[in-house]
């Protein structure tokens, strides 16, 4: 063993520092696809959001004023890199930065998520106290949601 990290991920580049991280991983399943954008954008949609997660966005977007926070703006989930295996969506906030990038290990049969969050004050930590808890909660649902999406879109282009 090197002792070096082996977790790689867009998510971590110019990370010198993060307040919270997770990885969740779900099995790939056959004949899906490879490519981390469509899986990226897979995850976000709306229809692999279960109905509980939509209802704590809800909570969310009503809290959020309460702190100060402006509401998230739309496309803060867009990808807005893919490089190799992996889609990078990004956000830098007043309160708070993110990272969160979707990767697919073709050879391996997964599927991961690693989110990263750097808080730039006290209402980005108090914001994210709430989320941190139910965070991989919340990514492991919409990955197993968006599994049997992108099983069905395979289904469908053969």
């Amino acid at each position: 063993m090197s002792g070096a990290p082996g977790l790689r991920s867009l998510a971590l580049r110019d990370r010198e520092r993060f307040d919270y991280g997770d990885v969740i991983l779900v099995a790939k399943p056959p004949r899906t696809s490879d490519d981390p954008r469509e899986w990226a954008e897979a995850v976000f949609s709306i229809a692999s959001i279960p109905p509980a997660v939509r209802v704590l966005f809800g909570v969310r977007m009503a809290l959020a004023p309460l702190l100060g926070l402006r509401p998230a703006p739309r496309g803060v989930f867009d990808v807005r890199e893919v490089v190799g295996d992996e889609a990078l969506m990004a956000f830098d906030d007043d309160h708070l930065d993110f990272r969160c990038a979707v990767g697919v290990d073709a050879a391996a049969a997964v599927v991961r998520m690693t989110t990263v969050v750097r808080f730039r004050n006290w209402r980005g930590r108090l914001y994210f106290t709430p989320v941190g808890l139910l965070h991989p909660w919340i990514v492991h649902a919409m990955l197993r949601r968006c599994r049997r999406l992108m099983v069905e879109r395979g289904r469908a282009e053969r």
